[in-house]
C-alpha cells in the first residue's frame, strides 16, 4: 500500500508540475498597453486606423494630434483591447468613467475641440458617423471638457463618465470619443481642413454575466489580387455575444522545395457585429509561387484566439481564385487556466486508475 500511496503521490506532483508549467502565451503584435493603443484617426474625410494618431498628409495648414486611452478595467488588464478601447459590460443603472490623454504632436499651440459622437459595424468594418451625430450611447457619456488649449507639444486629460439609465434595453453599443482641430479655410483654394482622432467604445449593457466572445474560422481561400499579389482569404463568424476586432498572421510551410514563408500580417480593420460574416484577408508577396503550401492562420480578438490549417495552391492570374486540397479544420485553442485544468484532471484519473490497478494486483 505504500507504494501506491507514493506511486499516487509523484503523480498528484507531475500533474501540480504540468498545470504550473503552462503559462500565457505573448500575443505578438498586440498592444502591451496604454502607451500603445491605436486609435481611430479622420482627416479631410478618410478614415484609417493605426497606432495613436497617425500624421495627416503634408500642409501648410496641417495640424496633428494624438490620443491615448489611460484606463482599463481591472478585470481587462490582460486584455489588449480593453487597453486600446472603451470596452465593458454593464448593468442598467451602472456608471463607469474613464480617461483619455489628447497630445499636441506640433512645435505650435493649439486648440482641440472634445466631443462624443456615435459608430456602428457595417459589413464587417466599424463605421464612425459624420460629424457629431448622436446615438443612446453618447446620450449616456459626458465629458469634463469640451475643448483644450494645448501648448507646442503639450498634453492633457480628459474624464469621460458613461450612466446606463435603470430602463436601458440589453445590448451592445458603440461611439467615439474624439479630439478634433481644423485649420482657416485655403486663401487659394477656399478650402478648410478638420482633422479627428479617437478612442473607441463597445459598451454592453445587460444584467448578470457579460456574454462570452467567441468566433470561428469556416473558410479559407487562396487568391490573387489585381496587383499579382497572392492573398489568403478568411471567412469569419461571430458566434458570441460581443463584437470582435480580428488581427493575426499567416505562416507557411513545405512548400515548393520544401520553402517556407511568413509570417504574414493580416489586415485590421476586420469588426464582426455577434452573429456576422465577413472576411480577413492576408496580402502576401508577389514572388510567392503558387504551392501547393501548408498554411497556418492565427487569428484573434483580445484573449480568444483560433487557428485554422490547410494545403493550399494560389492561382496563377490576377483576381483568379486557388484551391484547397484538405479542409481547414479548426484548432481549438482554450484559455491557459482551462488548458491546464485539463491536463492535471486527466493525469488525476490516470493515478486513480494506476491506484485501482495497484491494489487489486495486491489482492
Amino acid at each position: 500500500m505504500r507504494g501506491a500511496r507514493r506511486s499516487w503521490a509523484v503523480l498528484a506532483v507531475l500533474a501540480a508540475v504540468y498545470a504550473v508549467g503552462v503559462g500565457p502565451a505573448t500575443a505578438d503584435g498586440m498592444p502591451g498597453g496604454p502607451s500603445a493603443a491605436p486609435g481611430v484617426t479622420e482627416h479631410e474625410g478618410h478614415e484609417h486606423e493605426g497606432h495613436e494618431a497617425p500624421s495627416p498628409e503634408p500642409s501648410p495648414t496641417a495640424q496633428t494630434i494624438g490620443i491615448k486611452l489611460l484606463d482599463a478595467p481591472e478585470d481587462r488588464r490582460e486584455d489588449p483591447r480593453a487597453q486600446a478601447y472603451i470596452v465593458d459590460h454593464l448593468a442598467p443603472g451602472s456608471t463607469i468613467e474613464r480617461r483619455v490623454e489628447v497630445i499636441n504632436e506640433t512645435s505650435a499651440p493649439m486648440h482641440v475641440d472634445i466631443y462624443a459622437a456615435a459608430a456602428s459595424i457595417v459589413k464587417g468594418q466599424f463605421a464612425f458617423a459624420a460629424d457629431r451625430a448622436a446615438n443612446e450611447l453618447t446620450g449616456w457619456t459626458s465629458l469634463d471638457a469640451s475643448g483644450l488649449d494645448l501648448a507646442a507639444h503639450g498634453a492633457a486629460k480628459v474624464r469621460a463618465t458613461i450612466t446606463v439609465p435603470k430602463d436601458a434595453a440589453a445590448g451592445e453599443r458603440y461611439g467615439v470619443v474624439w479630439a478634433q482641430t481644423g485649420s482657416d479655410a485655403d486663401p487659394k483654394h477656399n478650402l478648410a481642413i478638420t482633422g479627428r482622432v479617437g478612442v473607441r467604445m463597445y459598451l454592453d449593457v445587460g444584467p448578470g454575466g457579460e456574454p462570452a466572445s467567441d468566433f470561428e474560422i469556416e473558410q479559407l481561400s487562396p487568391a490573387r489580387g489585381r496587383d499579382g499579389r497572392a492573398e489568403l482569404h478568411a471567412r469569419i463568424h461571430n458566434t458570441g455575444g460581443r463584437a470582435l476586432d480580428i488581427n493575426g498572421a499567416l505562416s507557411l510551410s513545405d512548400g515548393p522545395g520544401g520553402l517556407r514563408a511568413g509570417p504574414f500580417t493580416a489586415k485590421t480593420g476586420t469588426t464582426l457585429a455577434p452573429g456576422d460574416r465577413a472576411e480577413a484577408v492576408v496580402p502576401l508577396d508577389s514572388r510567392l509561387p503558387d504551392g501547393p503550401w501548408n498554411v497556418e492562420l492565427t487569428l484573434r480578438s483580445g484573449l480568444v484566439e483560433h487557428t485554422a490549417r490547410a494545403a493550399a495552391t494560389f492561382p496563377t492570374t490576377p483576381g483568379g481564385a486557388g484551391a484547397v486540397t484538405a479542409s481547414a479544420a479548426q484548432s481549438e485553442s482554450y484559455p491557459t487556466p482551462v488548458a491546464a485544468g485539463l491536463s492535471a484532471l486527466v493525469l488525476a484519473a490516470g493515478g486513480f486508475l494506476f491506484l485501482r490497478f495497484h491494489r487489486r494486483q495486491r489482492r
